[in-house]
């Protein structure tokens, strides 16, 4: 109920896009945000957490571009932050499955020297860095798509993993979204 609540207040301007800079209509940016406002604040949402739920783009890139288009920063962090977890929700269960399913049929003599060696690295960066680091610190190098059952396949708990991850994602949504925000700022 609260998030059509929210989309109803969007919609009819009651956030008003006070914290959105109003840009010249003839501008890239504003010719966006005029054709954002087009769109039922549904679509708005619904663009924004499919643009999120996609690795390298993920919270930061949904919440930078959502300001980018016009819509609320609130509302654009918001969505950017739900479609980048369900994303991470599916990959992470999903490779809980799988580790669990190869550890049942694993023979633990037939072990190949390669994948152990690179196996020992990813351990060794994973024990300096913790959840915690690699969750937060992950997205600088690699999608947290990929960070995040990496860290479950070599033995993190999918839990800790999940509540590190959605910190992730929020610090970087947040953040990103508000740079977007800042551009604007400097643009209008």
């Amino acid at each position: 109920m609260e998030t059509i609540t929210l989309l109803e207040l969007a919609h009819h301007g009651t956030f008003a896009n006070a914290a959105v800079p109003m840009m010249p209509e003839d501008s890239f940016y504003g010719r966006l945000h005029t054709w954002t406002e087009t769109l039922h604040p549904t679509w708005q949402w619904l663009g924004l957490i499919l643009i999120s739920a996609i690795p390298f783009v993920e919270s930061y890139g949904g919440g930078f571009l959502g300001v980018l288009a016009g819509v609320h920063p609130a509302v654009a962090i918001s969505a950017a932050v739900i479609g980048n977890m369900i994303s991470l929700v599916l990959v992470v269960y999903l490779a809980h499955w799988i580790r669990g399913s190869v550890l049942k049929r694993r023979n633990p003599e037939a072990v190949d020297p390669r994948k152990s060696a690179k196996r020992e690295r990813v351990i060794r960066i994973f024990d300096k860095f913790g959840v915690p680091g690699v969750s937060i610190l992950g997205p600088l190098a690699l999608p947290s798509q990929i960070t995040a059952p990496l860290m479950v396949s070599v033995g993190a708990s999918r839990n800790a993993v999940m509540g590190w991850m959605l910190v992730s994602v929020v610090l970087w949504g947040a953040g990103f979204g508000l740079l977007g925000l800042g551009f604007l700022q400097l643009l209008a």
